[in-house]
Formats: structure tokens, sequence, C-alpha cells
């Protein structure tokens, strides 16, 4: 199988964090793939038409993508640890808000790399930026003790979504306000599967 992918992206990360936690990552060969909202990379296209990654390019059937269908297969693939029926709706939910975050912070991202500045609006990117503070106080509020259990989907998305807010927005200091939040980050980020995957620096 091949993972087009993206070294900085944080949902490619997502597939990549699962391929370590399942013992996968020898299995599947990483193509980086550059895309942009402007492009039309024909590589990914082929993968997938929203010319999107991450994207799963499998030997026994269509290519998958979306970060949430890829990993929800990898996992299956591996025999199911990280979406654990007994608290699926728990951890379907918790990735969702970990990936609401990344989609804000992405967001936030392309309206400066994208946007001539004269159209760029900044009101518009500290309404993402309220999103993703409220999306981080929720979590500090309801799911500190969630993330202190078994290593689930949820927890790996969150995990990504934290570090790419490192990565791309660390001047806003997302820890100030989240003390509990900031301690699991810490150790949740010394995992294997994470460091292997760490963003390069920018």
């Amino acid at each position: 199988m091949k993972l087009l992918t993206s070294p900085a992206s944080p949902f490619a990360r997502k597939v990549r964090v699962v391929l370590h936690e399942t013992g996968q990552a020898d299995q599947v060969t990483e193509v980086a793939a550059a895309t942009n909202p402007l492009g039309d990379p024909a590589e990914v296209m082929h993968a997938n038409p929203l010319g999107k990654i991450p994207a799963l390019v499998r030997d026994d059937g269509p290519a998958l993508y979306d970060s949430r269908v890829i990993t929800r297969y990898l996992d299956a693939r591996a025999g199911g640890r990280l979406y654990p029926e007994a608290r699926i709706w728990e951890v379907l939910t918790l990735e969702a808000t970990a990936d609401g975050i990344m989609d804000a912070a992405l967001a936030m991202v392309m309206e400066h790399r994208v946007r001539d500045e004269a159209a760029r609006s900044e009101a518009w990117v500290e309404g993402q930026w309220r999103k993703v503070e409220r999306a981080l106080d929720a979590i500090e509020a309801r799911w500190i003790s969630h993330l202190e259990g078994h290593v689930d989907m949820g927890q790996i998305a969150v995990g990504c979504a934290l570090d790419y807010l490192d990565l791309r927005h660390g001047g806003r200091d997302w820890r100030a306000a989240r003390p509990q939040l900031a301690r699991w980050a810490e150790r949740f980020a010394a995992r294997d599967s994470m460091t292997a995957t760490a963003p390069p620096a920018p």
C-alpha cells in the first residue's frame, strides 16, 4: 500500500501514528504529495477526486481517503484496538473535536499562504482561532479523564492537533489556560509513534 502524505499535515500524521501504533508502518510506503487549495495535483487527484491528503492507495481495492476513513480501516485491519466498541461514541466525538481544531488551524495558515495580502481577513482568522479555543476548553473541562485511559483514536487525534498548533501557531500559547491538557500533551508527545512522525521544524 501507498500513503499519499505530507510531513506537516496533521491529518496525514494521524494516519502515520496509527501505522506505528498498530505495527503496520513497514507495510505502507509513504509518498510525499504537495497539495494546495488552488492546485490540482495529478497523483493525489487520481486517488482522491477532492485533491486532498492523506489518501491510502491499496492493492486490493479503491483508494481510501479522509483521515477518519483510513484510520478506521487500518485499525480494523490490525484488530480494532483504537476504536473500542465499549466507548466508540466518546472516541469518535473526541476525534471529531480534534479534527475540527486541525481544520480551523489549517484554514488560518491557508488564509495567509494562499490569499493575496489585500484579500486576507484577520477577523476571519481570529474567528477560526476562537473555534480552536472553544474546542481546547471543552477538552480541558470534559475529556481529561478519557485522555488518561488506554490509547485510542481520540487521543491520537488530540495529540496530533496540539502538535500542529505548536508547529503553526506556537505564539498563541494554547497551554496558558489549560494546565491539565498541557501536561497530558507533554506526556503523549513522548510516545514512540509521535516522535517517529514528528513534523520538521518550521
